[in-house]
Protein backbone atom coordinates (compact mmCIF):
# COMPACT_ATOMS: atom_id res chain seq x y z
CA UNK A 1 0.00 0.00 0.00
CA UNK A 2 1.61 3.39 -1.03
CA UNK A 3 1.52 6.32 1.34
CA UNK A 4 -0.32 9.41 0.42
CA UNK A 5 2.13 11.60 1.67
CA UNK A 6 5.18 9.93 0.22
CA UNK A 7 6.50 11.93 -3.23
CA UNK A 8 6.57 10.32 -6.20
CA UNK A 9 9.65 7.77 -6.80
CA UNK A 10 10.91 8.16 -3.13
CA UNK A 11 11.74 4.51 -1.72
CA UNK A 12 11.61 3.84 2.03
CA UNK A 13 13.92 2.17 3.96
CA UNK A 14 11.96 0.05 6.47
CA UNK A 15 13.27 -0.44 10.01
CA UNK A 16 14.13 -4.00 11.68
CA UNK A 17 11.69 -6.72 11.75
CA UNK A 18 13.06 -7.27 15.33
CA UNK A 19 11.00 -4.01 16.45
CA UNK A 20 7.76 -6.55 16.11
CA UNK A 21 8.98 -8.31 19.15
CA UNK A 22 10.06 -5.47 21.04
CA UNK A 23 7.00 -3.87 21.34
CA UNK A 24 5.25 -6.77 21.39
CA UNK A 25 7.48 -7.79 24.74
CA UNK A 26 7.27 -4.32 26.10
CA UNK A 27 3.25 -3.72 25.36
CA UNK A 28 2.30 -7.23 26.57
CA UNK A 29 3.95 -6.30 29.96
CA UNK A 30 1.44 -3.44 29.89
CA UNK A 31 -1.61 -5.24 28.90
CA UNK A 32 -1.26 -8.02 31.28
CA UNK A 33 -1.56 -5.74 34.06
CA UNK A 34 -4.20 -3.66 32.24
CA UNK A 35 -6.75 -7.22 31.85
CA UNK A 36 -5.39 -8.34 35.12
CA UNK A 37 -6.62 -4.63 36.73
CA UNK A 38 -10.26 -4.87 34.54
CA UNK A 39 -10.62 -8.76 35.87
CA UNK A 40 -10.22 -7.33 39.34
CA UNK A 41 -14.34 -6.89 39.96
CA UNK A 42 -15.07 -9.94 38.46
CA UNK A 43 -12.75 -11.64 41.00
CA UNK A 44 -14.03 -9.79 44.10
CA UNK A 45 -17.28 -10.66 42.45
CA UNK A 46 -16.65 -14.43 42.21
CA UNK A 47 -15.35 -14.64 46.31
CA UNK A 48 -18.55 -12.75 47.64
CA UNK A 49 -16.52 -9.58 48.49
CA UNK A 50 -18.43 -7.42 46.06
CA UNK A 51 -21.49 -9.30 45.59
CA UNK A 52 -23.81 -6.07 44.56
CA UNK A 53 -21.53 -5.73 41.43
CA UNK A 54 -23.78 -6.51 38.48
CA UNK A 55 -22.17 -9.76 36.83
CA UNK A 56 -23.03 -8.90 33.13
CA UNK A 57 -20.86 -5.73 34.00
CA UNK A 58 -18.31 -8.23 36.04
CA UNK A 59 -17.42 -10.15 32.80
CA UNK A 60 -17.61 -7.27 30.35
CA UNK A 61 -15.25 -5.49 31.51
CA UNK A 62 -12.48 -7.89 31.11
CA UNK A 63 -14.01 -9.18 27.84
CA UNK A 64 -13.89 -5.67 26.21
CA UNK A 65 -10.66 -4.79 27.66
CA UNK A 66 -9.21 -8.51 26.38
CA UNK A 67 -10.42 -7.65 23.14
CA UNK A 68 -9.07 -4.44 22.77
CA UNK A 69 -5.57 -5.28 23.73
CA UNK A 70 -5.77 -8.11 21.03
CA UNK A 71 -6.38 -5.85 18.40
CA UNK A 72 -3.80 -3.66 19.88
CA UNK A 73 -1.97 -6.64 20.10
CA UNK A 74 -2.65 -7.27 16.37
CA UNK A 75 -1.82 -3.67 14.57
CA UNK A 76 1.84 -3.75 16.49
CA UNK A 77 3.29 -5.47 12.88
CA UNK A 78 1.38 -3.09 10.91
CA UNK A 79 2.55 -0.07 12.77
CA UNK A 80 5.97 -1.11 12.88
CA UNK A 81 6.19 -1.87 8.30
CA UNK A 82 4.34 1.41 7.80
CA UNK A 83 7.55 2.70 10.09
CA UNK A 84 10.33 3.82 6.96
CA UNK A 85 13.38 6.85 5.89
CA UNK A 86 14.75 7.89 2.90
CA UNK A 87 17.89 9.85 2.30
CA UNK A 88 17.31 12.38 -0.20
CA UNK A 89 20.08 14.97 -1.16
CA UNK A 90 18.81 17.80 0.73
CA UNK A 91 16.91 16.07 3.59
CA UNK A 92 15.83 12.86 5.36
CA UNK A 93 12.14 12.13 5.28
CA UNK A 94 10.14 9.64 8.38
CA UNK A 95 7.24 8.24 7.51
CA UNK A 96 5.11 5.96 9.95
CA UNK A 97 1.65 5.34 10.44
CA UNK A 98 -1.29 3.60 9.72
CA UNK A 99 -4.58 5.18 10.25
CA UNK A 100 -3.39 8.86 10.21
CA UNK A 101 -0.31 8.78 8.53
CA UNK A 102 2.85 11.09 9.43
CA UNK A 103 5.56 12.24 6.75
CA UNK A 104 8.41 14.25 8.24
CA UNK A 105 11.09 15.64 6.26
CA UNK A 106 13.84 17.00 7.99
CA UNK A 107 16.25 18.79 6.50
CA UNK A 108 19.86 18.17 6.99
CA UNK A 109 20.85 21.97 7.46
CA UNK A 110 18.37 22.09 10.43
CA UNK A 111 20.08 19.29 11.97
CA UNK A 112 22.10 20.57 15.64
CA UNK A 113 22.78 16.80 16.21
CA UNK A 114 21.82 13.34 16.06
CA UNK A 115 21.08 10.91 19.04
CA UNK A 116 21.61 7.52 19.12
CA UNK A 117 20.09 5.01 22.18
CA UNK A 118 20.07 2.02 23.22
CA UNK A 119 17.68 0.50 26.20
CA UNK A 120 18.22 -3.10 27.28
CA UNK A 121 15.32 -4.28 25.82
CA UNK A 122 16.58 -3.27 22.28
CA UNK A 123 20.32 -4.00 22.60
CA UNK A 124 19.09 -7.77 23.68
CA UNK A 125 17.52 -7.67 19.91
CA UNK A 126 20.34 -5.92 18.15
CA UNK A 127 18.16 -2.50 17.58
CA UNK A 128 19.07 1.24 18.22
CA UNK A 129 16.72 3.98 18.42
CA UNK A 130 17.77 7.50 16.35
CA UNK A 131 16.59 10.81 17.60
CA UNK A 132 16.87 14.58 14.98
CA UNK A 133 17.39 17.51 17.02
CA UNK A 134 17.04 20.68 15.66
CA UNK A 135 17.03 24.04 16.40
CA UNK A 136 12.92 23.62 17.19
CA UNK A 137 12.11 21.94 20.49
CA UNK A 138 8.35 20.45 18.84
CA UNK A 139 10.44 18.49 15.90
CA UNK A 140 9.92 14.57 16.76
CA UNK A 141 12.41 12.68 14.54
CA UNK A 142 12.77 9.50 15.37
CA UNK A 143 13.79 6.24 14.13
CA UNK A 144 12.62 3.05 16.57
CA UNK A 145 14.25 -0.67 15.84
CA UNK A 146 17.10 0.39 13.58
CA UNK A 147 19.90 -2.30 13.46
CA UNK A 148 22.57 -1.84 15.41
CA UNK A 149 24.81 -1.02 12.24
CA UNK A 150 22.25 0.87 10.36
CA UNK A 151 21.86 3.39 13.30
CA UNK A 152 25.60 3.82 13.71
CA UNK A 153 26.22 4.25 9.96
CA UNK A 154 22.92 6.94 9.19
CA UNK A 155 24.57 8.64 12.41
CA UNK A 156 27.64 9.08 10.87
CA UNK A 157 25.94 10.01 7.36
CA UNK A 158 23.44 12.62 8.66
CA UNK A 159 26.10 14.39 11.05
CA UNK A 160 28.65 14.62 7.72
CA UNK A 161 25.78 15.93 5.23
CA UNK A 162 24.78 18.56 8.50
CA UNK A 163 27.71 20.04 8.54
CA UNK A 164 28.29 20.20 4.79
CA UNK A 165 25.16 22.10 4.21
CA UNK A 166 25.94 24.02 7.39
CA UNK A 167 29.47 24.90 6.32
CA UNK A 168 27.71 26.05 2.52
CA UNK A 169 25.65 28.95 4.66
Amino acid sequence: MRSQLAPQGVEFTRVSENLITARRIARGITFVVLVAAAAMPLLLRSLGAWSGYPAWLAWLLPAATLAAVVWAFALIPRQVRAIGYAERNDDLLIRQGIYFERLMVVPYGRMQYVDVTVGPLERALGLSSLKLHTASPSTNAALPGLPATEAARLREQLTARGEAKLAGL
